[in-house]
């Protein structure tokens, strides 16, 4: 084999090394790029319809919430401990009756429904508050007030 045969065929093994190489570089950061961001937490003060909202209840206090929806509003889901688009739905038919609830009921989680559940609170259950639709500290400590005596 000739010399100059050799540094071609070592030239030529190197470029392919070297370009497989960065063909795999470019496809792991491509790769590592197009990976998926973790979704954003909901918020509390609006949820996505179909979002589970329990606003600091835990399971048994949601269940009493929910018989509660049942017996009184019309409630019809499941006793699962998970206040969903139904129970909202049922809760959002209280608070347009008695709370001034102005909003449609599709059982969404935002600033209206819980202006309306702050009046509820604010008249019965020891929130002290402003009625300004943010779930906070105080809205979810006189929530489950209300859920452990429902």
């Amino acid at each position: 084999m000739r010399p100059n045969t050799v540094m071609r065929a070592l030239v030529g093994v190197t470029a392919v090394a070297g370009i497989a190489a960065g063909s795999l570089t470019d496809a792991g950061a491509a790769f590592a790029a197009s990976a998926p961001a973790s979704p954003p937490a909901v918020s509390s003060e609006a949820a996505h319809p179909l979002a589970v909202v329990n606003l600091g209840l835990n399971a048994k206090q949601a269940k009493k919430v929910q018989g509660w929806l049942k017996k009184y509003w019309g409630y019809r889901g499941a006793i699962d401990g998970q206040l969903g688009t139904n129970s909202w739905k049922a809760f959002q038919r209280n608070l347009k009756a008695h709370w001034g609830y102005k909003g449609k009921i599709d059982g969404a989680v935002g600033r209206e429904t819980v202006k309306a559940l702050q009046r509820l609170l604010k008249n019965s259950w020891g929130y002290k508050g402003k009625i300004d639709g943010i779930a906070g500290a105080g809205t979810k400590a006189a929530f489950k007030r209300f859920a452990n005596a429902a």
